[in-house]
């Protein structure tokens, strides 16, 4: 048999070229001048060469430790980024291009206070779309790109996985002025008894506590202190920094137990899910409480007694007026779960059998959600909705409004619109008193995402979706209970509120994310999940005149063990004065994040159209900007240019454009539509990429050491990455694509029956099950290392991020179920598909604008 050997020959002539890509990434020339770089990262994770953060925090979390600070460290005099031009018509896009770090902050020498080496936050909590700020408003507006923050305060659902350094002792040292935090890029003064903030120049008295150990009764020295050697800290807050006592973890379980949702086994799943979780819950405190409601045509609570009660039983009360629900005894419907925890396990244990065999296909579920609110305000917390209908009858009721033949039409914008005002009302209502919404959506029908996600928009919750949900496939079982126990077990912060500050000059003009604008510069979360980031512009009101700028971003939360803490992410930036170094240090995969949240606010207002358009425009624009100021005009040949750390810029934007939430398509119903439209506004900024152009491996030719451990890490190793195109397909071939929400494993149609033995344990092509599925283990190398592909393409730990979607994994066969594999199809962005261009289209079409 010799096609494998020419198999392996091609594959090796293909890794070559990947390997050797750095030449055709634009990066400059043998002989030019290098670009600085520390250390590359870990493909795939965007670390900034500076912060070799994410090892060391583990050992950092014991208190101020002594950073050792080695000759390398040292910050050498600021360089600026240089422009390296490339012509992106004459040198192809290559994926491996987006796996590069952002480009590097290159600050002026002894900016910060101590020479640590994490004084500057590190791009997986904070990444600017400029790491290089221009001085004035007129110059940003004539580089047309954007100056905005992607921040993703928390890596991680659970604290333990990626601990910052806490500053235990309650001494929070901040500006008089503009209540900056202390942090690493202040000055101090008059022999150290005085600091200069770095945000509004304000000359402030140190705490006398700052140098003063007073559990141990002695001084410390100042500089091991956490907040002047760690851009990202976290502050114990004392008792000011509360309003009231800090709140319990609160859980409110508002089960939908209409017909749909007793038949497709949402009940029987959900229920056996928390019982199962009930250990994973944060509850070190003891104080976290629970309380479980039902809705159908009627609201149904229920009262659990404490254990060891004469009557253990848990009872139930049924209220049918749905106008002016009333709470029938408010005192046991929210219990402690450590004071009843038997009794909630004996409630969940029964909670499918009350309703096993109903007939009511109604769903009063905007009255329930008020109910609930009710229930909980005095408090504050968490109401999780699991529902399979939609709401028809009482407040909030909605019709059913999808209509096929709006679809892929100027109206269809109009189905994203928010059908019932309740659900705005309702939400920023919910806000005001701590109250977050989460809603877990399993649909068979339309359930009218587009409306019923803006409970946790405007709540810091989010939507999760799941169409076609049913628990007799066990794929679908099994993914839903995975990714809601962890969720049950996230570490949410409670009562939280964000607010940035930065260098006088500078102002946070516009916020988007899942929360609600309290005031102009205030993000209130009633929850703050770990799964999100947030994007904020900033504007230039003034001319900057200082060599660089800060941002401080700064989260106040309760923690679910009671404690009141202040997360501090601190971030500075050079500045300059000319557009040069600005597109030099421009970070294309924060300005496409920035502009998937604008084209989201664009749909959602003016239709998908409008946002398709205005991201095409941007995309020229920015073009011909470049071309114009800095390619020499029409001396650049008749090419289309951009600096290397741009290239990836207009692949992106095209990913972006064909997304399920905005691709101009006649095939993709409202409710998948508006839950790809959440994602784009929430998605921390690896998952986001990923999103648009989703991750692609060759399999059956992968290198020796892809699927085996890395011998110093232990980690997986992936094969290379190819570029999403149908070119990239041989049809004897295996393949994966996944864009972290669906993985499809691609079988070619002329694939060897040696292969699909060695994957699927079945000679037979006809016998392999397509659509949904699991993979099936077979004892041999090769089907080991393709599952361990599979399996480590889903890990976000590893890509520095927090998420709970465990992606669905579908094979699709290359000669089998038409639609199944034209679904697969539309992820490979670089061709045509559906109604959309291909690459190359788009490329010819950016130049003939661009060129005019």
């Amino acid at each position: 048999m010799d096609a494998p050997k020419k198999k392996r020959a091609y594959a090796a002539q293909a890794y070559d070229f990947g390997a050797n890509a750095g030449v055709q990434t634009g990066a400059p020339p043998p002989g030019g001048a290098p670009i600085p770089s520390v250390g590359m990262p870990a493909p795939g994770i965007p670390q900034s060469p500076q912060d070799p953060l994410v090892q060391q925090f583990g050992q950092m979390n014991l208190g101020p430790q002594p950073v050792q600070v080695t000759p390398q460290m040292q910050p050498a005099a600021a360089h600026l980024n240089q422009l390296y031009p490339t012509d992106l018509v004459s040198q192809p896009f290559n994926v491996l291009e987006l796996d590069q770090p952002p480009p590097q902050i290159n600050l002026p020498p002894n900016t910060s206070a101590t020479p640590s080496p994490y004084a500057n936050c590190p791009p997986k909590y904070v990444r600017s779309t400029l790491n290089c700020v221009p001085t004035t408003h007129s110059l940003l507006k004539k580089s047309r790109l954007p100056f905005a923050l992607v921040i993703q305060p928390y890596t991680s659902l659970h604290d333990s996985e990626d601990p910052v350094p806490v500053v235990p002792d309650q001494v929070i040292s901040r500006c008089r002025r503009c209540r900056a935090y202390i942090n690493p890029f202040v000055t101090f003064l008059d022999h150290g008894h005085r600091w200069r903030c770095n945000m509004c120049n304000l000359t402030n008295d140190v705490p006398q506590a700052f140098d003063w150990d007073s559990a141990a009764q002695k001084s410390v020295d100042r500089w091991q202190r956490p907040e002047l050697n760690y851009a990202v800290c976290e502050f114990v807050a004392p008792q000011e920094y509360m309003v009231r006592p800090p709140q319990p973890l609160v859980y409110l379980f508002l089960f939908d137990v209409s017909y749909a949702a007793v038949t497709n086994g949402l009940l029987a799943t959900s229920a056996r899910c928390i019982l199962e979780s009930l250990d994973r819950i944060p509850n070190a405190d003891r104080r976290t409480r629970v309380g479980f409601m039902a809705v159908d045509s009627s609201l149904h609570y229920f009262s659990i007694p404490r254990d060891g009660s004469e009557n253990n039983d848990p009872s139930m009360l049924v209220v049918s007026d749905l106008d002016e629900p009333f709470l029938p005894t408010p005192t046991d419907l929210l219990v402690n779960l450590s004071e009843c925890r038997a009794n909630v396990e004996n409630f969940l244990e029964k909670l499918q059998s009350m309703f096993q065999d109903t007939p009511i296909t109604a769903s009063a579920m905007g009255s329930a959600l008020r109910a609930g609110h009710k229930l909980i305000s005095p408090v504050g917390g968490k109401i999780t909705v699991l529902s399979a209908s939609l709401p028809n009858v009482g407040y909030g009721k909605l019709d059913m409004r999808e209509d096929k033949k709006m679809l892929g039409t100027s109206k269809e914008g109009s189905l994203l619109q928010t059908a019932n005002s309740f659900y705005k009302s309702f939400a920023v209502e919910c806000s005001k008193n701590q109250v977050s919404i989460d809603m877990f959506l399993f649909s068979s029908q339309y359930q009218d995402v587009a409306t019923l996600s803006n409970l946790p928009r405007y709540t810091g919750g989010q939507t999760y979706f799941y169409p076609g949900w049913n628990a007799a496939r066990s794929e679908d079982a099994i993914k839903f209970a995975r990714e809601f126990s962890d969720y049950l077990s996230s570490e949410i912060g409670l009562e939280a509120v964000l607010r940035v500050r930065a260098t006088t000059g500078l102002r946070m003009s516009t916020f988007y994310g899942n929360f609600f604008n309290r005031s102009s510069d205030l993000c209130a979360f009633p929850a703050f999940p770990r799964d999100q980031a947030y994007v904020v512009e900033v504007a230039i009101d003034e001319t900057i005149t200082k060599p660089y700028v800060c941002m401080q971003a700064a989260v106040l939360h309760t923690t679910c063990n009671g404690e009141r803490r202040i997360r501090v992410l601190t971030l500075a930036l050079p500045t300059t004065e000319t557009l040069a170094n600005i597109y030099a240090s421009a970070d294309q995969a924060a300005i496409t994040v920035y502009f998937s949240h604008k084209a989201v606010e664009r749909a959602l207002g003016s239709g998908l159209e409008a946002a398709r358009d205005a991201l095409q425009a941007k995309v020229i624009e920015i073009l011909q900007t470049y071309r114009k100021e800095l390619a020499g005009g029409n001396m650049g040949g008749g090419g289309l240019q951009l600096p290397h750390n741009l290239r990836a810029l207009p692949v992106l934007f095209l990913g972006l454009i064909k997304n399920v939430g905005l691709r101009k398509s006649a095939q993709i119903p409202s409710d998948l539509r508006a839950a790809a439209l959440c994602l784009l506004s929430t998605l921390p900024l690896p998952l986001m990429i990923q999103y648009m152009y989703p991750k692609f491996y060759s399999l059956h030719d992968m290198p020796d050491n892809g699927g085996v451990p890395d011998p110093q890490t232990g980690e997986i190793l992936l094969p290379p990455p190819c570029n999403l195109s149908s070119e990239r397909i041989v049809p004897y071939g295996l393949y994966l694509i996944d864009d972290g929400v669906n993985q499809f494993l691609w079988i070619g149609r002329d694939a060897v029956p040696a292969l699909l033995l060695d994957v699927f344990g079945n000679e037979d092509r006809t016998a392999i099950k397509q659509g949904k599925t699991t993979m099936p283990v077979s004892d041999n190398e090769f089907n080991e290392r393709v599952r361990a592909v599979i399996e480590k393409s889903k890990d976000h730990r590893a890509k520095g991020v927090g998420s709970i979607i465990v992606p669905t994994l579908y094979v699709i066969k290359e000669d089998g179920d038409p639609s199944l594999k034209l679904w697969a199809q539309t992820l490979l962005v670089e061709d045509r598909a559906d109604q959309g261009v291909s690459l190359q289209q788009w490329m010819g079409m950016l130049r003939e604008k661009v060129v005019q």
